[in-house]
């Protein structure tokens, strides 16, 4: 929803939210998304991923299971997937390619299909910025 009027947002497709970050391949300056302590930073790329997805929730959903002792704080990899059929959804974490996290959304406005992040010493990116 636009913050001044109060109405919707037109939903971009999962096309153009990649498109709009297409071109992340690093970035200038971290960006801190929440006032938690210990919750990561994230990168130029994801903080457009969030804007053109409206998706700082799935920021919060990684940030919300650092303190998961399981979870390698070097390099960390974290999927959404987007079901087609009822817009449920499910964030996984790995430490590299073993799974240790699941959790599944109920529903979400994130456009079907998968979106893939790393967390590195603390830094949120997306692959092409690694």
């Amino acid at each position: 929803m636009s913050e001044n009027k109060g109405e919707m947002r037109p939903v971009k497709s999962i096309q153009e939210i990649f498109d709009s970050i297409n071109n992340s391949t690093g970035t200038e300056s971290y960006h801190k998304f929440s006032p938690i302590p210990g919750f990561p930073v994230i990168t130029d790329g994801v903080l457009a991923l969030a804007e053109a997805a409206d998706c700082y929730w799935l920021l919060a959903v990684i940030g919300s299971y650092q303190s998961n002792s399981k979870l390698d704080k070097a390099f960390q990899v974290w999927t959404l997937n987007v079901n087609t059929e009822n817009n449920s959804a499910v964030v996984q974490g790995y430490n590299d390619t073993t799974l240790i996290v699941t959790q599944k959304i109920p529903y979400t406005d994130f456009p079907p299909g998968e979106v893939k992040l790393y967390l590195i010493d603390g830094v949120i990116l997306l692959p092409s910025e690694y």
